[in-house]
Order: C-alpha cells, then sequence, then structure tokens
C-alpha cells in the first residue's frame, strides 16, 4: 500500500517569511533541499497591501492581484527572478513586495506533474466548449484561471465545491458564495488532459490572454475537499493525509472571505493568523485551527469558517505526509 505519492514535500511547495530592506534582496527557501518556484504569491502581513502573484510562464516582473480584477501589470520591482532555491525581489515606487520595515509571507509552489501542479497560458477563441490542454496527466481537482490583459474577475473550479461543480464557479477576488454558470466551463468537467471553456470574457474572449493555475491531489502531499461546519468550538476535523503546512478555505453556501493559514506565521498551535486572498487585510487573528499529523480540526465558532451546517471547500499542502512511503508516521505538533 502507498502511503503517499510525496515523503518530502518541501520540493514542490514552501512558505517563507521575509522582512523588507526598502531595496533588492534573494529571498532563500528555509527547506532542507533546494526549490525553484514558478509560482510565487506575495503577501504584505503587516499593513493592507495587495495579494501579488508572480509566475515563471508570464515571467519575473509580471503580476496579478487576486484581491482585484486587474490585468497583469509588468513592473520593475516586485519578483524579478526566479532563482534555484527561491526568489529576487526589489522595492520600486509600490511599498508592496520588499519595503522597509514591513514583514512578507511568500508562498512557493514548483510546477510539476509529479506534484500535480500545471501553469498554463492560452489565447481565448470566443467560442463555447472550446480546450485548453494542460500537462498534469490527471483530471484537475482546482483551476484558477485569470485574463491578463484586461480587467476580469479571477474564475475558480473546485471539484468538491458541488455534486456538479462544473456547472458552478467561485471568484477568487470576491467574498461571493458560489454561483450557477455555464459559460465558465461550459458545464463539462476537466479531463485528464483537456479543460474546457465556455464563452465568457473571464475564460475565453477571442484575441484574450489567460494564466490558469491547476492542481490535481496527490496522497499524503495535497489535498482538495470540502467540509460541513458545526459552529462549536470543538469543531469539525477535516482529514488530508498529512500534516498541513498550508490551508486556504472558502465557504460555498454564503458570503464569506477566503482565508489562508500556514505553519510559518503561526508554527505552533493554534493557527489563528489568516491572511485573505479578496483583500488587502494584513494579518489577522482570531481563526483558530489546530494542524495535526493527518489533517486539520476547526476551535472557532465564526460562519467564515465554522458556520453550523455551512458548507466549505478548502485546498491545502503537506509540511508531512501522516506516513512516508517507508512506512514511518508523522507525529503532530
Amino acid at each position: 500500500m502507498a502511503f503517499t505519492d510525496i515523503d518530502n514535500p518541501e520540493l514542490y511547495f514552501q512558505t517563507k517569511l521575509y522582512s523588507g530592506d526598502g531595496s533588492t534582496q534573494s529571498v532563500t527557501l528555509d527547506g532542507d533541499i533546494d526549490m525553484q518556484p514558478d509560482l510565487v504569491w506575495l503577501k504584505c502581513r503587516s499593513t493592507a497591501y495587495h495579494n501579488r502573484l508572480f509566475n515563471s510562464v508570464s515571467g519575473a516582473g509580471k503580476n496579478l492581484i487576486s484581491d482585484n480584477t486587474n490585468a497583469e501589470q509588468t513592473v520593475d520591482e516586485g519578483v524579478t527572478a526566479f532563482n534555484s532555491d527561491g526568489f529576487s525581489v526589489k522595492q520600486g515606487s509600490s511599498l508592496e513586495y520588499n519595503a522597509s520595515g514591513q514583514t512578507y509571507v511568500a508562498w512557493n509552489w514548483k510546477e510539476s506533474a509529479t506534484a500535480g501542479f500545471d501553469i498554463v497560458a492560452y489565447t481565448g477563441n470566443g467560442t463555447a466548449g472550446a480546450t485548453v490542454s494542460h500537462s498534469l496527466s490527471a483530471v484537475p481537482n482546482v483551476m484558477i484561471i485569470k485574463r491578463r490583459n484586461t480587467t476580469d474577475s479571477w474564475g475558480t473550479y473546485h471539484s468538491s465545491n458541488t455534486s456538479a461543480p462544473e456547472t458552478d464557479v467561485l471568484t477568487l477576488n470576491t467574498n461571493n458564495a458560489t454561483a450557477d454558470s455555464n459559460t465558465r466551463w461550459n458545464d463539462t468537467a476537466p479531463t485528464s488532459s483537456v479543460f474546457t471553456v465556455g464563452d465568457d470574457g473571464g475564460m475565453n474572449d477571442n484575441g484574450s490572454t489567460y494564466v490558469a493555475y491547476l492542481w490535481s491531489e496527490k496522497q499524503g502531499y495535497s489535498k482538495f475537499g470540502s467540509y460541513t461546519g458545526n459552529g462549536n468550538a470543538d469543531g469539525t476535523f477535516v482529514y488530508t493525509g498529512f500534516k498541513p503546512a498550508f490551508v486556504m478555505v472558502k465557504r460555498t453556501d454564503s458570503t464569506a472571505n477566503w482565508q489562508i493559514l500556514d505553519n510559518k506565521r503561526n508554527t505552533y498551535n493554534p493557527w489563528n493568523t489568516a491572511l485573505f486572498p479578496d483583500t488587502t487585510d494584513p494579518d489577522t487573528t482570531d481563526y483558530s485551527t489546530d494542524h495535526l499529523s493527518n489533517g486539520f480540526k476547526l476551535k472557532v465558532t465564526t460562519t467564515s469558517r465554522n458556520g453550523s451546517g455551512a458548507t466549505y471547500i478548502y485546498m491545502a499542502f503537506a509540511e508531512a505526509p501522516f506516513v512516508t512511503s517507508t512506512g514511518i508516521p508523522t507525529t503532530a505538533r
């Protein structure tokens, strides 16, 4: 029996905290193995600045903002290089990337079919039912798509969103509940080789350019599921099969912010510090969650995270598998 596909999650995902120096610095990841990231998601923790996403397909110096609908920006600052074990970051006229006296978090993913992560750039043709190839060799569980050349929302697919997730959409840049849509995914489920888009401008305007972030689940490394809240401080336990390093949650049946917790901003239980992909808010506390050797447990009654009978989707990435491929168990923190 295989316990995990990936014994060392740091090969493919790492969170990094750093302090701005007001100039240019090389940020080295903390893992005990080098990882060159392909997606760097930066957020200032200490001040209300934007969520900035840089990827190696679009290229350094180009970024999109998850908390608004802006087109892709090309800037002489931000992430200026994807290095062999981290990235270079430059402070320019904006204070959002590396300002002296500010603190930041960077969530870093390496593109790899082994880890179930693919970055796809494509050009729309305006035709409902168009297909876009990907390189996962597995069915995507999560797809986040952003129009690059002009303003538009971040269309988001999650395989556990509803009983027919291909008929619905969430938007990463808003706190909106799940909405029905036949123009986003053309009511067509993704396959192990392609995903399908409708004729919505946010997915497939003729001649427009797009970037898609795709993830497929890998045992012991990533989990993309759902849970129902119980409204109790002794909250729902969510089994992932690993000790989480990163958890992003969204309530789907009502309005609520997307929330990200990680094992670097909170190094022991409970995790209680959240950042929000859909707002510029800095670190915010009172989101108490225990991260365990095989999942996470809600310890808070807030309706955005654990409302009684409320439904939620999540994406989680591992710090360590529950049991390694050689049968060695992981202990809780």
